[in-house]
């Protein structure tokens, strides 16, 4: 079950999606967090957010919709109040950063890049429920060239860029971060979705628009892993709506070399090592000895 993501050995392809599990304190409780093959915390900012205003949540018929706001204590409270149990962990942690500007952007990676036990950095250039930064970088190849490379140039370490679906050439972007000297890029982060109260007539969510995420948005996510392996050479975390192990397998195939698990884990928060053993079993049907062997065996004719 063993893969790597640029310099990062991972011993299963399974990994938290930033912003479903906080911290990875709560899974601890729930499970032997050696089933994942890394933690991604939820998205960290240079100052702390409260997040957004009203409701910020609402169930749709196939995932949900949030509204967060990237909530969260700050950089410098993370490290003090989170970092000493994350550095406990005998598994890679990979921080998720996202700035208003590039100067933050710069200012967390040169931060983070000086703590012990942070293993690898995903750039947030993708989030869309914030007014400034977030999905605004990731819109095009030039602004998510150049969030990533401010990131590189103040920080060793490994670097993913996670990618926005809402885009109209998801595999121009990945390329461009990719020669901006990203080391692997994740996809998808949430569509752009609403949902209306009907006897309120009025958007449910405070902000009005939201991310879907969830079984919803599988197909797409799968479809844009599919695309972006083709056009670049980086490793691809793969998430969007992975419910079991076969839907891990599908992003596999199509090419990821990680995926990424969410909004299951809402559903089931013991979803994880249930995926682990499925597509344990499943390599080993396959006759693989190592799940790497069937990354984006889709491809072949």
């Amino acid at each position: 079950m063993q893969t790597k993501i640029a310099s990062l050995s991972l011993q299963s392809p399974l990994l938290t999606a930033s912003g479903t599990c906080g911290y990875s304190q709560e899974f601890g409780r729930l499970f032997d967090l050696n089933h994942l093959g890394a933690i991604v915390v939820k998205g960290i900012t240079l100052a702390p957010r409260r997040g957004n205003l009203g409701t910020r949540l609402v169930e749709s018929p196939a995932g949900l919709i949030n509204s967060i706001g990237l909530e969260n204590p700050g950089v410098e409270d993370f490290i003090s109040g989170e970092m000493p149990f994350l550095r406990q962990q005998k598994i890679p942690v990979i921080v998720n950063i996202s700035g208003n500007t590039l100067e933050e952007y710069g200012a967390l990676a040169a931060r983070l890049n000086e703590v012990a036990g942070v293993s690898a950095l995903e750039v947030n250039i993708s989030c869309p429920n914030v007014k400034q930064g977030g999905m605004a970088f990731g819109a095009n190849c030039e602004s998510a060239a150049a969030a990533t490379r401010v990131v590189r140039e103040h920080s060793t370490l490994p670097l993913i860029v996670k990618l926005s679906p809402n885009v109209t050439d998801i595999a121009a972007i990945a390329k461009s971060v990719e020669a901006e000297g990203a080391d692997a890029v994740s996809l998808i982060n949430t569509l752009l979705g609403m949902a209306i109260d009907v006897d309120k007539q009025r958007p449910v969510l405070g902000n009005i628009m939201g991310g879907l995420s969830g079984p919803a948005i599988k197909p797409v996510a799968l479809r844009m892993v599919w695309q972006v392996f083709k056009a670049v050479k980086i490793p691809i975390v793969g998430m969007g709506g992975i419910s079991s192990w076969q839907d891990a397998a599908e992003f596999i195939l199509a090419g990821a070399a990680a995926v990424a698990i969410g909004t299951a884990s809402f559903v089931n928060p013991i979803i994880i090592p249930e995926i682990h053993r499925g597509l344990k079993l499943y390599a080993e049907k396959q006759g693989v000895r190592n799940i790497a062997e069937l990354r984006g065996l889709a491809h072949q004719s």
